[in-house]
């Protein structure tokens, strides 16, 4: 009969972890954005917390901004593309040729403002431009991403609450980055 009790307890603890992981998306995930020192094109490696490559993007010859990025096996599996025509800067994301949503700079005066239109989310920074938070329309942080200043090449930590939006998040930065790379050059 004692055991019964206890029983119970596992089940209902591993019943409650489950129902946590479903809310709050499983574990994070951690990735570090640095730009290669020399490369002609923008080029970039990204990592995972252990140091191994999850991400490869390479910029392509092309009027604006092109980035395709590929997966650790070297399979493209998503672009930003620059629109070029525009009174402030705007790009497309796409994942595997299909349109996923935009970004685009909005006009303020001191702090940098963004337009995110992908999966209702919305995207704030800070001052110098260096840290941002995308959170859903419930107000529930999906990541936040912060440049680390002390490196000789662009350096962004971007902590995923979900893994399955870490490709959507490195496009956002991606695509900040590269506005601020248009800003000024």
């Amino acid at each position: 009969m004692k055991q019964r009790p206890n029983q119970f307890l596992l089940l209902f603890l591993d019943a409650f972890l489950v129902v946590m992981i479903n809310i709050y998306g499983g574990r994070r995930m951690k990735l570090l954005f640095k730009q290669r020192l020399f490369s002609w094109f923008d080029s970039y490696d990204i990592y995972d917390e252990y140091g191994n490559v999850i991400y490869t993007v390479k910029g392509e010859l092309s009027w604006g901004h092109k980035l395709c990025i590929y997966d650790n096996q070297g399979l493209h599996i998503g672009t930003i593309k620059e629109e070029v025509l525009t009174l402030l800067p705007k790009f497309k994301m796409y994942i595997n040729d299909q349109y996923i949503g935009q970004i685009k700079k909005e006009f303020t005066l001191f702090k940098p403002s963004f337009i995110l239109d992908c999966n209702n989310w919305q995207i704030t920074g800070d001052f110098l431009e260096w840290n941002y938070e995308i959170i859903d329309d419930n107000g529930v942080i999906i990541g936040d991403i912060n440049k680390e200043i002390f490196n000789l090449t662009d350096t962004y930590s971007l902590n995923i609450n979900s893994p399955q939006n870490a490709l959507y998040v490195l496009m956002i930065v991606l695509a900040i980055d590269a506005q601020k790379c248009s800003n000024n050059g």
